[in-house]
């Protein structure tokens, strides 16, 4: 997006910054691959991983790997929260490299020139959709203080309630 947004402003060439974008999403999917292919179910044992890749969802994709691997690694670049656990999960299934780097690579060339163009093509709004966002922050803040307020409410009402 930020690639997208400075070719518009001219900042950035967008035939240069595009395939840039393009390689550097490849290059995390695949230090991802990489991990787990090598040091696979060490990983597994670490806290911050098992809180995107439960035990549950690591089999689910194992399982899916042996019948559906080249789909997996397809659609879970599109899907946030998946993408990173199936990738991962991809190294520790043994799909070999080719086909994993095959397909990873044709769901970036559809998604990653996607929105590097719709923020290329709606630049112009950013300003208003960050002052949007900080208006609905304001009215997000209001509902959870009154929230707050009501909880504290009840719970003081309850606790002067009890004998």
């Amino acid at each position: 997006m930020t690639g997208g947004i400075l070719s518009h402003q001219l900042v950035l060439r967008w035939w240069i910054t595009l395939p840039v974008c393009v390689a550097g999403v490849l290059s995390g999917d695949i230090a991802l691959y990489w991990v787990g292919h090598h040091w696979g179910e060490r990983v597994l044992g670490w806290r911050p991983v098992r809180w995107v890749l439960s035990p549950a969802r690591e089999e689910q994709l194992k399982a899916g790997y042996r019948s559906h691997g080249v789909k997996i690694v397809f659609t879970a670049r599109h899907v946030m929260g998946l993408r990173a656990a199936a990738f991962l999960t991809a190294g520790i299934a043994r799909v070999p490299f080719w086909k994993f780097l095959a397909a990873d690579t044709v769901a970036a060339l559809v998604s990653v020139p996607f929105g590097f163009f719709l923020a290329f093509l709606f630049a112009d709004q950013v300003e208003q959709v960050i002052t949007d966002v900080h208006r609905v922050e304001r009215w997000l803040v209001l509902v959870a203080l009154v929230i707050v307020g009501v909880w504290v409410a009840v719970a003081v009402r309850r606790r002067g309630q009890r004998p």
